[in-house]
């Protein structure tokens, strides 16, 4: 048996004063439909397009192997030309994927697909990231160390998204020092043997199509699986919440940098270490 899933509700278009006061204020995820109706992108956005304007760039990818002490957080595992990483994608011999790119800083007529909509809330205007994946590829279950408000979105294809609330966070075997739960855990077929606190959670759950939006509130989990080779891009504006934006600062300029610290010095043990805390700590908060 697995998760009880709720849908997260859905809207085919909605105005910017509702979707402040209805999801962002209260901090409610959301998939809007529609947004993309009137980009260019919707349109011209698929794989053999980012073939044709992009395939000489040199991208970087990323597989789900265990987190290795020898790199940095982030640390690329392989590079290859897009266009001949495209070609996998689509052959389904690949389970390599691109995460957290800025395709458009190398490709900037990319710009001219899309617009940053008005949502009442103040996007970044730097570049945004692309994320790409073959069928039933995943990335593993995190949040954002910036605590972002995050809108993904996804095209050229289907894409499944799991969000766990952030109160639900003692339940998830969270590592210390980071922003991943333990990575032993199959969330598409949870152990709840020997992960007990899962039986507790309930996760939301949407499948993206193409051109749809999903609003990922401050602080949520996110489990994102490829149902088909597809992409997606992501637009962020800063955390709002003042408990939020004090755990994104010490995220970045002292968590992170401990942590890294820490895999250099003490190598596979540290990472062992965080590994048991993530098991004891979760068991004795709930008393399991």
């Amino acid at each position: 048996m697995g998760f009880q899933y709720t849908n997260i509700e859905r809207v085919a278009t909605i105005s910017p004063t509702d979707f402040y006061e209805n999801y962002v204020k209260p901090q409610k995820p959301v998939v809007i439909e529609q947004l993309t109706r009137d980009w260019p992108a919707y349109q011209k956005w698929n794989l053999a397009y980012i073939k044709q304007i992009a395939g000489e760039q040199i991208v970087p990818l990323y597989n789900n192997d265990p987190v290795d002490y020898n790199k940095k957080v982030n640390e690329p595992d392989e590079r290859m030309k897009m266009a001949d990483y495209i070609d996998a994608l689509v052959a389904d011999k690949t389970k390599l994927r691109i995460f957290l790119y800025s395709l458009i800083k190398h490709v900037p007529s990319l710009q001219n697909d899309f617009k940053f909509p008005d949502l009442k809330i103040k996007l970044l205007k730097g570049l945004p990231f692309l994320f790409f994946g073959g069928r039933n590829v995943n990335v593993f279950m995190h949040y954002d160390i910036d605590y972002a408000n995050i809108f993904h979105f996804h095209f050229a294809g289907e894409k499944r998204c799991i969000l766990v609330p952030p109160n639900q966070t003692p339940l998830m075997y969270k590592i210390p020092y980071s922003n991943i739960c333990h990575e032993d855990i199959d969330f598409d077929n949870p152990d709840f043997e020997h992960w007990p606190a899962l039986k507790q959670l309930r996760p939301l759950m949407a499948d993206l199509k193409h051109g749809e939006m999903l609003y990922i509130p401050e602080g949520y989990w996110h489990y994102m699986k490829y149902i088909t080779p597809s992409f997606s891009m992501s637009l962020r504006a800063l955390a709002t919440q003042p408990t939020h934006i004090a755990k994104a600062f010490l995220n970045l300029f002292v968590i992170r940098h401990f942590d890294n610290f820490m895999r250099r010095h003490k190598g596979a043990a540290w990472l062992a270490y965080k590994d048991e805390r993530a098991i004891a700590d979760t068991h004795a908060k709930l008393d399991l």
